[in-house]
């Protein structure tokens, strides 16, 4: 206890609960899409958000107090997008099988090493290239949203400017504090998306299928792999962080099996917002970072059990505001990668190519851009570091004679 108070720092604090709030901000639209194809009630709404929260919190402070570093736990976003489509024709209960099949196929990979040999041969260049295209998006949404509310991004992007200038470890909690008084006085708050409820979990009956497993529980294992817990470990590579992928993804599973007839499809890795945790916004001292990944969780747990109380709270705000608050804290992370990415020369471009392709959005053959881009960055890095064969002492001597 006393060593957590020692580390403890306001900057630490906010990021922390930065993270958490734009965990659910944005994110959690896809769950209610969700559960709205599949005609789910309110009660089982409820449960799942329920589910997902308190995995999430509990996960991050187990992992972050076992290791002392900033792990950040939250749900699978791309699993989230592959619901909408699969929940309204599988059904809850065959859903929440596939959740199980899925958990029981990461802990495997978990036992077997072989995602850590995986990201210890990933080039630093890649890593990184990887984490500023993901974050890219983010940065971009600051200034999309400027003609929505001129006044109110613009305050936001001064008082950043100014607080990076002066004391930048208070830039992010100056930009949510300005933008927060700024929509009350405005009368921007929604007060009628407002709403008192505490979430109860409901138990759901899992039932198993081959559909199911071929359907949703095998992307689901795939999209987490590659779309959440690859760039997440490529975030904590890039921050200097050497916590091994095994145990991440063994817990997760098993956080996220123990959770699933509850409505939890699935805990993982976060990138985005371990970005705000991992980088020197939370701390200077990378050793006291892991503050920022507790505080998120804390948060994590609170949320969880006040269920759609809180959640209607950031849906109360405008959209504007999370979005430039998310870009312009997310900034400093974004331009260390993007930096990082290009630093050496002779991995240049397949840090460039790794971001170009991340940054672009694109899926195809139902794998996200995080996977593509780390394939082309890949690429690029092999087929430009290939050594050409040296002749031989002794076909250079003959090469000599010959033109003797």
């Amino acid at each position: 206890m006393k060593a957590l108070l020692n580390d403890f720092s306001l900057p630490a604090l906010v990021a922390g609960l930065l993270a958490t709030t734009i965990s659910y901000a944005g994110p959690l639209v896809l769950i209610f899409h969700a559960a709205e194809s599949a005609g789910l009630s309110q009660a089982l709404l409820s449960s799942w958000v329920w589910a997902i929260s308190i995995g999430s919190g509990v996960l991050g402070l187990l992992l972050s107090l076992r290791y002392r570093t900033p792990v950040v736990i939250a749900w699978s976003i791309p699993g989230s997008a592959l619901l909408v489509g699969a929940l309204p024709t599988l059904g809850l209960n065959q859903a929440i099988g596939a959740y199980l099949v899925a958990n029981l196929i990461l802990l495997l990979i978990a036992l077997s090493g072989s995602f850590d040999r995986l990201i210890a041969k990933l080039p630093g260049s890649i890593a990184a290239g990887l984490q500023a295209g993901i974050l890219f998006a983010f940065g971009i949404e600051v200034f999309k949203a400027l003609p929505e509310q001129p006044l109110l991004i613009a305050s936001m992007f001064v008082t950043y400017l100014l607080l990076r200038r002066s004391a930048p470890r208070y830039a992010v909690a100056g930009v949510l504090l300005v933008g927060a008084a700024l929509t009350l006085l405005g009368g921007q708050l929604r007060s009628e998306a407002l709403v008192l409820e505490l979430a109860t979990p409901q138990w759901i009956a899992p039932e198993f299928s081959l559909a199911a497993t071929l359907n949703l529980a095998l992307p689901l294992v795939l999209v987490a792999l590659t779309g959440q817990f690859m760039p997440g470990m490529a975030v904590l590579r890039n921050a200097g962080y050497d916590t091994p992928a095994s145990p991440i993804i063994g817990a997760s599973a098993i956080g996220g099996a123990l959770l699933a007839p509850f409505g939890c499809h699935g805990l993982n890795l976060a990138a985005v917002t371990a970005s705000l945790c991992t980088g020197r916004e939370a701390h200077e001292d990378p050793r006291r970072r892991y503050i920022a990944a507790l505080s998120g969780s804390l948060a994590y747990l609170v949320f969880g059990i006040a269920g759609a109380t809180l959640v209607s709270l950031f849906a109360a705000f405008p959209a504007a505001l999370i979005a430039a608050l998310a870009g312009l804290a997310l900034y400093g992370a974004f331009s260390e990668a993007l930096a990082c990415s290009l630093s050496e020369p002779q991995e240049r471009d397949a840090g460039l190519f790794t971001f170009l392709v991340t940054a672009s959005g694109v899926t195809f053959l139902g794998l996200s851009a995080a996977f593509w881009g780390l394939l082309f960055g890949l690429a690029a890095h092999l087929l430009l570091r290939v050594r050409r064969v040296a002749p031989s002492p002794a076909s250079k001597a003959g090469i000599a004679s010959a033109h003797d």
